[in-house]
């Protein structure tokens, strides 16, 4: 068997592979035109040609048998058009038929076979290919068993394409072959970075290249977008790097780092995990209330209208509630908040018992070991409340635009009450506001945490008790207080715009207080960090990889 042989081990009809051969023999037409320079190619046996090229050199693993058909039809269609191009340039005739040359493409579950029986792995040189996007909530009991074989209980919140990355580290190792596969962008991000890259650093894998999440779109009608990464890795480390980040359709950063690190940073190889606990002596964040509740406790602003048009003294009964979105768009939404009430209290209110009978009904008719029927015997409850108390919070929405250079944050005093898209921070505190407003918390969670789709997935675990806190003195936290207030005085400059208005950038020019009143804020941290202010965005992140390293293991 010659060398230089490719495999893709997930090629569907053989796009990757086709357009990897096509590219190639136009490099080699290329060197062919530089090198006979219209001199005729003299056939000195059947045998001979000068394409070395060979379809013979790709191979490929697909469980479809009618893409395995495709991919070979495709393949041969490819080599044809090559060989009319190479004979205008030899002047020779290039033997096609019958079709002797063909790719090696296998019909079989990649997860399943031994690579080793397909190509030999001495003799591969790349892997390449875009695995199934299937994400680890949405798998099939026979790709969950897939997994679990392959990653094993670890394994349990990974999407399924991060088995062909293991299988590809595997097949790799001992032997000197590039990889280079299109993923989900959630391998790279939150949960599942540290159970499937750190076996793979440890065992001395590296990533020499990587495109950081762009979307995948797809040509087919009614298609969803797929938000995915491109990761170049292999058990030889480059000296160069290169990591590649959107900024827009017509712009690409590219940047050259010592280091990239599985979240796609140009930072050490630090894995960051959940905690219970924030690492700085800080109040905990919280999730909201998931109300359980059938739609029977929530209302909205239609509902309110007329529960209380009928009900007038019900009012006091009723809170706002706010999800992440209603949050930042300053939607009107309420919920009833009966934590103190007796059914004595209720029966004088006829419209609100009708609605805690209904939801009473509702838990009941649910699964019997999930969460919502064992909250039946308390109908009247969103949720237990030990961890909500009537004071001021900070709220902080999980989902919130990539677009945004902040996630919009903001103090509550209403008693409004937060759903489960909404975390809140019981404290008044500003230097806590302050800090979270900053560009450096916000680099902290574009760096480690989730994404939906592209959009920032703030989660309480793995960026606020993550995040280490600067080590400030009394003149720095009240540097940091007062740029605090300036941001919510800066807010109130523009009383008529929500959130969502504040924080579109591309509105940013209209208020020209706010974006000053950031600037302050962002220096006045960015100093307490011992950083440079207004240094780049790559610097903050490798700084707080550096202090997490450090803190986590003294903790």
């Amino acid at each position: 068997m010659q060398r230089d042989q490719l495999c893709d081990p997930a090629c569907g009809s053989g796009n990757f592979l086709t357009e990897t051969y096509i590219q190639l023999r136009k490099l080699e037409n290329k060197i062919l035109s530089e090198l006979l320079r219209n001199q005729a190619v003299l056939a000195l046996g059947d045998e001979y040609t000068p394409v070395k090229v060979s379809l013979k050199q790709f191979h490929g693993i697909e469980i479809n048998d009618f893409a395995v058909n495709v991919a070979n039809t495709a393949l041969w269609i490819a080599e044809l058009q090559a060989n009319a191009e190479a004979q205008s340039i030899v002047y020779s005739t290039i033997k096609d038929l019958p079709l002797e040359d063909s790719a090696n493409i296998v019909q079989g579950n990649a997860l399943q076979l031994d690579w080793t029986e397909i190509v030999d792995p001495s003799k591969c040189d790349y892997i390449i290919g875009n695995p199934p996007f299937s994400g680890y909530s949405r798998l099939s009991e026979d790709q969950k068993d897939d997994r679990l074989r392959i990653m094993g209980k670890a394994g349990g919140k990974l999407d399924y394409v991060a088995c062909w990355f293991k299988l590809s580290a595997e097949y790799m190792k001992g032997n000197q072959i590039q990889a280079a596969l299109v993923a989900t962008n959630s391998i790279t991000q939150g949960q599942q970075v540290e159970p499937l890259w750190k076996p793979l650093f440890d065992d001395g894998l590296f990533i020499n290249f990587a495109h950081r999440t762009f979307v995948w779109a797809s040509e087919s009608q009614n298609a969803a977008n797929v938000h995915v990464v491109i990761v170049g890795f292999s058990y030889d480390e480059w000296k160069t790097k290169t990591l590649f980040t959107y900024k827009r359709d017509d712009l690409i950063e590219v940047e050259h780092p010592e280091n990239i690190n599985a979240y796609l940073a140009p930072a050490p190889n630090v894995f960051v995990t959940k905690r219970s606990k924030p690492l700085g002596k800080v109040p905990s964040m919280a999730q909201g209330f998931k109300p359980a509740d059938g739609q029977n406790l929530i209302l909205s602003a239609e509902e309110y209208d007329q529960l209380v048009s009928k009900e007038p003294e019900s009012k006091k009964w009723i809170r706002r509630f706010s999800m992440g979105q209603e949050f930042i768009k300053g939607q009107r939404r309420y919920c009833l908040w009966l934590v103190d009430t007796t059914l004595q209290d209720l029966q004088r209110y006829p419209e609100v018992l009708k609605r805690v009978r209904a939801c009473r009904e509702w838990r009941l008719q649910q699964v019997k070991t999930g969460d919502a029927y064992k909250l039946a015997d308390t109908p009247h409850l969103l949720r237990p409340t030990s961890k909500f108390k009537d004071d001021a919070y900070i709220g902080v929405p999980k989902v919130s635009s990539e677009r945004r250079h902040y996630i919009p944050m903001g103090f509550v005093t209403n008693g409004m009450i937060p759903g489960d898209q909404l975390y809140f921070v019981p404290t008044d505190s500003l230097y806590v506001f302050g800090i979270l407003m900053s560009r450096v918390h916000n680099a902290w969670m574009r760096a480690v945490g989730g994404r939906l789709k592209s959009d920032y997935r703030y989660a309480n675990t793995i960026i606020y008790n993550t995040l280490v806190w600067p080590d400030v003195n009394e003149a720095e936290r009240a540097e940091i207080e007062v740029a605090g207030q300036g941001i919510l005085d800066a807010r109130e400059e523009y009383p008529e715009a929500t959130l969502e208005d504040l924080y579109d950038p591309d509105d940013a020019w209209m208020y020209p207080k706010l974006v000053a009143a950031h600037h302050k804020l962002d220096a006045a941290v960015e100093r307490a960090y011992g950083l440079p202010v207004g240094c780049d965005e790559k610097d903050i992140v490798k700084h707080l990889f550096d202090l997490y390293a450090k803190a986590a293991g003294e903790s």
